[in-house]
């Protein structure tokens, strides 16, 4: 044992004992965590306990309750019973908290009791970022996410659901009953304890049916159609794989190119991203301070409204286009082999003929005008690659200026989807697996908007402290 590094006796008295700051280095991470929440106005942010009761037992300080969530998230520490037990062995969190400990429920009820405060302190930092000059290219990549909720798969129902496990139900209530009829013709002991359990499964199979058709009235009366039974508000979601799907929120993020940062965050209940890109780019735009802003998503973002609202808020988006009509797919021409002519406002079909305006309807809320010319396609050589109608209708919708100029832009930017790929992916992957690969540790919307604002402002705050570096964040926090 001689050859080797010896440790000190555990027994050793000291006469001096070491400082607790001796033990946490001047670089360390949890430094930034203590100056970030020092130099908060908690009470501006809605913290509540910031004015301490007369009488009564002592409560914890905010502050400290906050320093423990931004360091348990910064350490993959999510949990309030693996909070409370790192308070009480964790040097770096007796330093930063004076060796308090507070039990879990204390923690939890913190975090659920400060939601909008949390979030809104969470926001601070992106604010800080901003201050900082980080935000130095005015582009921003947005994409969804699909999170797993506590609710499972089978605490969630939909009209197809519930008809699947009636009709599952029916035939094993069916099936049972015809196994008693069998029995019934038997004779013995063995008969009796057999028939005696077919009937206690027809029993608890009738329950379930009982509760099915009432979840079935449930169902039909939900807005969306969904009922979830452990968090109300999770939503059965589909997902990139076939046949798979969650029940869970849909994460949106948008982040910047200049060093990967998350400068806008939200958490809908939608699975569908269709609607997001304008609100997203909104979002960017305000927290970013630019006046102008290029937004690539992909093309599960593709909205002709949604693009019109990106221009009008000044942000400029790149967005495959969508192509919905079987056309292509079943070997005909499409809409985009129809070159339209601005100053003739007419469409050129790809065997030269001119289809004139004829007229403009309303669907959906959109204003779309018709183009077609009959008697060119009565007599056209390549009809049948065409349309199998009489005449080939090309609609375009009035704002269809503005889907021809992103698709300009997409193909003048080629790289656009591999550069979107390069920004947006990867933040998710790494929060995911900060997260354990496993669900959302609390219920309802409002509570989960507080855990994914914590997960990113541990992802910005590492980002930060990577680029920067520890003591240049926190001489910046101070200043």
């Amino acid at each position: 044992m001689s050859r080797f590094v010896q440790g000190a006796d555990r027994r050793q008295p000291t006469l001096l004992p070491e400082c607790l700051d001796d033990y946490v280095a001047e670089d360390n991470p949890v430094r930034v965590v203590d100056v970030f929440v020092d130099e908060l106005d908690l009470k501006g942010l809605g913290f509540e306990g910031m004015t301490p009761a007369a009488t009564g037992r002592p409560a914890y300080h905010p502050a400290m309750l906050l320093k423990l969530y931004v360091y348990g998230y910064l350490n993959k520490v999510q949990s309030s019973r693996r909070l409370e037990r790192e308070a009480q062995r964790n040097v770096e969190l007796m330093w930063l908290t004076g060796r308090l400990a507070p039990d879990h429920k204390t923690i939890a009820d913190f975090r659920r009791e400060n939601a909008s405060a949390i979030q809104a302190a969470c926001a601070r930092f992106v604010v800080l970022c901003r201050q900082l000059g980080l935000f130095g290219s005015a582009l921003v990549a947005i994409d969804g996410s699909k999170f797993k909720a506590v609710n499972t798969r089978d605490k969630n129902f939909t009209a197809y659901k519930v008809k699947r496990r009636i009709e599952q139900v029916a035939e094993h209530i069916a099936g049972y009953l015809q196994d008693l009829d069998t029995a019934d013709r038997h004779e013995g002991e063995a008969v009796e304890a057999r028939s005696g359990r077919l009937i206690e499964k027809i029993d608890r199979l009738r329950a379930q049916m009982a509760m099915l058709k009432v979840m079935e009235a449930e169902v039909e009366a939900a807005p969306d159609g969904q009922v979830s039974l452990t968090d109300p508000d999770a939503r059965a979601m589909a997902t990139s794989g076939r046949g798979s799907g969650i029940v869970g929120y849909n994460v949106q993020s948008a982040v910047e190119g200049e060093h990967h940062l998350i400068v806008a965050h939200e958490v809908i209940m939608t699975g569908s991203d269709r609607q997001q890109l304008a609100n997203m780019a909104g979002q960017a735009k305000d927290a970013m301070g630019v006046d102008a802003l290029d937004v690539l998503a992909d093309r599960g973002y593709f909205s002709g409204e949604e693009i019109l609202a990106c221009e009008a808020l000044g942000a400029t988006p790149f967005v495959p286009k969508t192509l919905t009509s079987g056309a292509k797919a079943n070997g005909r021409f499409g809409k985009q082999d129809f070159v339209y002519l601005p100053d003739q406002d007419v469409y050129r079909c790809p065997a030269g003929s001119l289809l004139p305006y004829h007229m403009t309807v309303v669907e959906k809320g959109m204003t779309l005008h018709r183009y077609w010319d009959r008697a060119s396609c009565t007599g056209c050589s390549i009809k049948a690659q065409c349309t199998p109608a009489v005449e080939r209708k090309v609609t375009r919708w009035e704002h269809e200026a503005v889907i021809d100029a992103l698709q300009a832009r997409m193909d003048l930017r080629p790289r656009a989807m591999r550069e979107r790929r390069s920004l947006v992916e990867h933040p998710f992957g790494t929060i995911k697996a900060w997260m354990g690969h496993t669900h959302f540790l609390m219920k309802r919307l409002p509570n989960v908007k507080t855990e994914i604002s914590l997960h990113i402002l541990a992802y910005n705050m590492k980002r930060v402290m990577a680029v920067l570096g520890t003591k240049p964040l926190m001489e910046a926090i101070r200043a």
